[in-house]
């Protein structure tokens, strides 16, 4: 994590490199704060709710929150050690001050509005601040106003109410021309404390809660992540990096049902063509699953029963087909909706929705029944409803498998996909397991069958003489990064996935990075994940040096508090695509798991 914070200053424009940003968050929504301490983005009530601060995809009429020294200055900045708090320092000619910013958290856990806080501390000499609060029009579907109240101003956009409440943060001033915001300034001195509060709710009444029980529950929510963390058990190589990306993590485990989205964001696009512009915020069976691995290891017993259960609940009250992803709200998402603002530089289409939906991805099979053998695994027990599931879905892949089916990565081109077979066989292999254990019933000896059939099918079919690697597809030599997860999986340690690695970082390769298939190197950036999923396959066919060769360098190339987006250039090292993105920060810790389990 050693890319160096820049100097900024008051005349930066919104809508710098993606890597300048660091995310805070409640359980509930998640804001993204920039070098110039502005928050750039926040959904409010939920994080998949449209966002009323969304400049980083809406320039003009996005909405952000403003809080910056008057004149130049330089800024560094750093999460409070094992929290999703962040300090930013500013320094001036005249002076010192350090911005904390926290979404605030209860004393039962997350508060039933949002509310962020931003306490200003005088460090040395004097730092003149000004500051706004500016809502946007929620990409378009709503227009802020200024509802003046016999507690003060307030702004309402559409059914989202918010107010600005503090100390020491100077006299507030409404503006209503042409712009509904709220403003201020005021200095710090050495030993001075201000406080900056925004508080917000969504079709229901607004709290304004009393700034000194404010500053305290700063001091709570920093002592609530650091709780946390202490139940956090993983000490091996990279521990730094992986308790970073475990934080990510958690920002993103929506905590009124358990879901977990894949990102925080929607529409950051993947190239500056902008023709790969998706939204995240959902949850995937997929991302859930590798982290309920991670999270078992952690010892983090709550999240992942309640992961778990939301998931299943999900797919039976959704069923009887599975879907590769859902709602936070454990509903099945329908359609896409594009949005008339400029995007992130200019670069749109701006959306909600994913039009990955309903697609048929066979590989979901696996991810499955993996997270309930890795709950099993883990001294767990499943419940009835849960064992008939899996034993169905079981014996449905039985069936399917020979189809053909969107790949991992949602393409528009059916084809029998090496990694989806590979899948497959993961998918039977773990329901043998759980038959063989006690935990589902079915026909553990027919799941036998296949699972060799499909064995010995990608053999003949998937593997490559003239290629000298599993290819993405029976007749190509086109190549896939996603083969790299089924070395971790158990389906190929030896000489042919070894072969593999080779050939996808001769052609795919971009340093330490990897793009996701043949091709992409023309039409999108280096996918982070790709890279620890190497890393973590060079360490699966004995290859250890290198795997902590690779692991180094890309833990290296995280931003300055920790953070991946989806994609890196890897040329200049600027982040694209959806931030932070959960999967980037899961292929992280399966990686450093899979070197430390691995080590000789």
């Amino acid at each position: 994590m050693s890319r160096a914070s820049a100097p900024s200053s008051s005349a930066q424009p919104a809508g710098e490199d993606l890597s300048s940003y660091a995310a805070i968050g409640d359980g509930r929504t998640v804001a993204l704060i920039g070098l110039r301490g502005q928050v750039d983005w926040m959904p409010v009530p939920n994080l998949g709710s449209l966002p009323v601060f969304a400049r980083l995809l809406d320039d003009d009429t996005g909405g952000c929150i403003e809080l910056e020294p008057v004149g130049d200055y330089t800024v560094t900045r750093a999460y409070v050690a094992d929290t999703n708090v962040l300090t930013t320092t500013f320094t001036t000619e005249d002076g010192v001050a350090t911005v904390t910013d926290a979404l605030v958290t209860g004393i039962a856990g997350r508060l039933p509005w949002a509310e962020l806080a931003r306490r200003i501390d005088g460090v040395s000499g004097t730092v003149r601040f000004r500051w706004h609060v500016r809502p946007g029009t929620a990409l378009g579907t709503a227009s802020p106003w200024i509802d003046q109240t016999p507690q003060g101003p307030m702004i309402r956009t559409g059914k989202t109410a918010i107010a600005v409440v503090g100390e020491g943060h100077g006299r507030p001033k409404a503006e209503t021309d042409g712009v509904a915001e709220i403003a201020g300034a005021f200095a710090t001195e050495k030993g001075s404390r201000s406080l900056l509060i925004i508080v917000a709710t969504h079709d229901e009444p607004l709290h304004l809660p009393v700034p000194a029980n404010v500053d305290i529950g700063i001091d709570r929510t920093i002592a609530n992540w650091e709780h946390w963390s202490s139940e956090f058990s993983y000490d091996g190589p990279w521990r730094a990096a992986v308790q970073r990306s475990a934080l990510a993590l958690k920002l993103l485990i929506y905590s009124p049902t358990g879901a977990i989205a894949a990102a925080a964001t929607t529409s950051l696009p993947e190239n500056p063509r902008g023709d790969k512009n998706w939204d995240y915020r959902f949850a995937w069976v997929r991302d859930l699953a590798y982290t309920v691995h991670a999270l078992v290891r952690f010892g983090l017993r709550e999240e992942t029963h309640a992961a778990l259960s939301w998931m299943l609940q999900t797919i039976r009250e959704n069923g009887p087909e599975l879907h590769i992803f859902y709602g936070l709200d454990g509903t099945v998402p329908g359609g896409t909706r594009e949005y008339d603002v400029d995007g992130w530089r200019g670069i749109g289409p701006v959306v909600t929705g994913n039009p990955a939906q309903g697609q048929l991805q066979l590989g979901v099979y696996g991810d499955l029944i993996a997270i309930c053998r890795t709950y099993v695994d883990a001294g767990n027990v499943l419940d009835i409803g849960t064992s008939r599931l899996l034993a169905e879905i079981a014996d449905r892949t039985c069936d399917v498998w020979r189809n053909e089916d969107a790949g991992m990565w949602e393409l528009p081109e059916h084809h029998h996909y090496t990694s989806s077979k590979m899948g497959c066989w993961q998918a039977l292999r773990d329901a043998v397991h759980l038959a063989e254990v006690g935990q589902i019933p079915g026909s553990a000896a027919r799941w036998r069958v296949e699972r060799d059939r499909i064995e010995d099918w990608v053999a003949e079919h998937c593997w490559s003489e003239e290629a000298g690697a599993y290819v993405m597809h029976p007749d190509t030599t086109e190549l896939d990064a996603s083969v790299l997860l089924h070395a971790p999986s158990g389906f190929d340690r030896g000489e042919r996935m070894s072969a593999t690695i080779d050939r996808l970082t001769e052609e795919l390769g971009a340093g330490h990075h990897l793009y996701r298939y043949s091709g992409m190197q023309k039409e999108e950036y280096a996918f982070v994940a790709c890279g620890f999923w190497r890393a973590a396959a060079l360490a699966c066919v004995g290859r250890h040096e290198e795997a902590v060769e690779a692991m180094d360098a890309l833990v290296d190339d995280a931003n300055d508090v920790g953070l991946y987006a989806e994609m890196i250039d890897p040329v200049d090292g600027s982040f694209w695509g959806n931030l932070p993105q959960g999967l980037s920060h899961l292929a992280l810790i399966t990686a450093a798991l899979t070197i430390d389990e691995l080590t000789p």
